[in-house]
């Protein structure tokens, strides 16, 4: 890339960064009594439920949530994500859960989450997700609209500053190395 890209993509960056932060950080959200399973910790669905509300809270940022779907006919939908459980939570634990922005291109955004427990900070879950812009009438991918893309691409270049979390990108394996079919 170009030297007066980089600063020209730094400059366009710099609007949005107190909107930006590496990462972003959710506001806190608590496990709900209901959502614990006969383990006597929170459901492996539930954690998805909290990993979403993250996303719907970075991306709406970008302008990205219900007014986008409802007023723009344009929404996005995970097509892919993967997992990781590193510690139980139970009833009533507070969380939050941190989101960088990886990778985005016209129609798709790639980002990694880590749910913290408030209490000590110990990581308690991971998500790493991909998700598709799609035009709400066909049901079908659909480029961002220059707006969407310019704010997505602002989130991309702050949180490029931090390097991506080491468990991204990584196969799921059992044992040894992972094989490639």
């Amino acid at each position: 890339m170009q030297d007066v890209e980089i600063r020209a993509r730094r400059a366009a960056a710099d609007r949005f960064e107190p909107l930006f932060f590496t990462p972003f950080v959710s506001s806190p959200m608590r496990v709900e009594p209901e959502w614990i399973d006969y383990n006597g910790h929170l459901n492996v669905a539930y954690h998805n439920v909290l990993f979403d509300r993250a996303v719907d809270e970075a991306f709406l940022l970008c302008g990205l949530g219900p007014d986008y779907a409802r007023d723009r006919g344009f929404s996005y939908f995970v097509v892919e994500a993967r997992m990781g459980y590193r510690r139980e939570i139970g009833r009533h634990d507070r969380v939050r859960v941190t989101l960088q922005l990886l990778d985005v291109d016209d129609k798709r955004m790639r980002y990694a989450m880590e749910m913290r427990d408030m209490r000590e900070g110990a990581l308690v879950a991971t998500s790493e997700q991909l998700a598709l812009h799609v035009d709400m009438a066909s049901r079908k991918a659909a480029p961002f609209p220059a707006d969407i893309s310019a704010a997505l691409q602002a989130m991309r270049i702050v949180h490029s500053a931090r390097p991506a979390p080491d468990w991204a990108g990584q196969p799921i394996v059992m044992g040894g190395r992972a094989r490639r079919h």
